[in-house]
């Protein structure tokens, strides 16, 4: 084997290397982040009827039927149905997770929820915030310091006395890891120090979630129907 040949195998040898650690890393971090980005838009959609008909199935048909409808379009969220009670209906995105949630860009996320009328005026304005950062193209982390910077400036509300919300849809998708969860009401409170509701003790119905940088404390009851009435069987969680 003269030099030339053995060079050349070194070379294809080191390009080699090169290039199965190359793909090992994305596999890594795609395994890490299935998500890394916001996928193109169209996936976010759904069909207008279709979504309205998911929001409305996030509470009893006796709150959801008289509520205002929202549906998100190519410019945002846009009012489908105009209500009569208060209540504002809508399907959240996988944006309005925890900034650091591996299924935060995830197309399949689907959030049908029912916003008292304390919620519709303090819950809302976030929701709509979210949607137009996604929108315009940020990373999550510019989000997530856009995001600090509009409550730092009193520019989104924090939560009035009396927000919650509910999510008692069957057809609700919180990602692969929870799929449809449970049937449950969220209230939330301005983050003025941890709250004690016997949350996350052993047994207890509560879940409480504190979201980084929203100065909001959110609490999680479940409930032991969907909205349709039906009852939720707990060994299938």
């Amino acid at each position: 084997m003269n030099r030339r040949t053995l060079k050349a195998i070194v070379l294809s040898s080191f390009v080699l290397v090169v290039v199965l650690t190359a793909a090992w890393q994305a596999r890594a971090q795609n395994a890490k982040e299935p998500y890394p980005s916001m996928a193109p838009l169209d996936q976010y959609l759904m069909e207008r009827n279709a979504e309205i008909g998911l929001a409305r199935s996030a509470a009893p048909q006796s709150i959801s039927q008289d509520a205002e409808i929202m549906v998100l379009g190519q410019h945002g969220y846009e009012t489908a149905v105009h209500g009569k009670n208060r209540f504002v209906c809508l399907v959240e995105r996988s944006w309005m997770l925890p900034y650091d949630d591996r299924e935060f860009w995830d197309p399949k996320v689907r959030l049908p929820l029912c916003l008292n009328p304390p919620a519709a005026r303090s819950h809302l304005p976030l929701t709509l915030n979210q949607a137009e950062l996604a929108f315009s193209g940020l990373s999550k982390t510019q989000m997530s310091d856009s995001t600090k910077t509009a409550f730092d400036k009193n520019e989104l509300p924090v939560p009035e006395t009396g927000s919650m919300c509910y999510l008692m849809s069957k057809q609700q998708n919180f990602g692969p890891k929870y799929g449809n969860a449970d049937p449950h009401l969220m209230f939330w409170f301005p983050q003025k120090g941890r709250m004690n509701w016997g949350a996350d003790f052993p047994g207890s119905p509560v879940d409480i979630h504190q979201y980084y940088p929203q100065p909001i404390t959110e609490f999680d009851i479940s409930v032991s129907k969907w909205s349709d009435g039906t009852a939720a069987a707990r060994d299938e969680q």
